[in-house]
């Protein structure tokens, strides 16, 4: 079995049809289907032409509509993720409803221009917490994109020290990083301050190391060119990485390729290790009922 945890309805192009003769291609069993929730000051306008033409709705980019769309379509095949902005004074009670009405098992994928310890964000957190609702959040650095307006950048969630603090404060619940702030501190270098997608030999001292081993709620997500690059910028300490923390990664793409099954492929992985990462541990989080 394979369960894809990351992506996302009407996606690059993938109409419905598209996404499931994907998943099969790719041998993809079943897919977390997320919404992207954020007001359109928070991101960057430009990102909607990976997206439906009848987006951004008004909630966001991703809405949550879309994901239901699938589901009711194709109930086997998906598992429903929303994540209702939590600045917002009803996203709770959004949340809970979305829960009650149609089965939402994931609070993802959270990708907003704020702090991810934010004290509303907290409160979310440990609704998901004590719901059994894993939180799947995007982090992104500041880059000057060497522009005024809309904004001069784009940033996600406030680095991963903010990351860390909503572990800590929340440790009945179960977080999972994405994107290139998380996946830049596989090494101890500061590239992450200089580039979205470091390259190089993973120097010791990572970030993401360094919390795996201290917050037993912390799950790593290695969908989209970031959790991808980061694997392919030393296999030797991938391979290690992956089976010292067999327990905690989870498969995902963000896209449409099999670029990252490729490259699993390519490391020899001992078949229980590749097993929790392409299922178990996604069955573990989001039980398959």
């Amino acid at each position: 079995m394979i369960i894809d945890v990351h992506n996302h309805p009407d996606w690059h192009g993938h109409n419905i049809d598209k996404f499931i003769e994907n998943m099969d291609a790719c041998g993809i069993d079943k897919t977390w289907l997320l919404s992207w929730e954020s007001p359109m000051g928070d991101y960057n306008i430009a990102d909607v032409r990976v997206t439906t033409p009848i987006n951004p709705g008004p909630w966001g980019p991703i809405g949550f509509d879309r994901c239901v769309a699938y589901a009711e379509k194709a109930p086997d095949r998906f598992i429903l993720g929303y994540a209702p902005d939590p600045r917002r004074p009803d996203a709770i009670d959004r949340m809970k409803a979305a829960v009650t009405i149609h089965g939402v098992k994931v609070y993802g994928e959270m990708k907003l221009r704020m702090m991810l310890d934010n004290w509303d964000a907290i409160r979310m957190y440990r609704y998901c917490g004590e719901n059994g609702i894993p939180v799947l959040v995007h982090i992104d650095y500041e880059f000057d994109y060497g522009t005024n307006y809309p904004r001069p950048n784009y940033w996600f969630g406030g680095g991963i020290e903010a990351f860390e603090r909503a572990i800590k404060a929340c440790p009945e619940t179960n977080f999972i990083g994405h994107a290139p702030g998380f996946w830049a501190h596989i090494s101890g270098d500061d590239q992450y301050k200089k580039t979205y997608y470091p390259e190089g030999k993973v120097l010791p001292g990572g970030k993401i190391s360094e919390m795996l081993e201290k917050y037993p709620n912390l799950y790593c997500d290695i969908s989209a060119g970031s959790g991808c690059g980061a694997l392919k910028r030393d296999p030797e300490f991938t391979k290690k990485f992956l089976c010292d923390y067999s327990d905690r990664v989870l498969y995902g793409r963000d896209e449409f390729s099999n670029e990252h099954q490729e490259f699993l492929n390519t490391l020899d992985l001992p078949k229980e290790v590749a097993d929790k990462i392409y299922y178990k541990n996604a069955c573990e989080l989001v039980p398959i009922e």
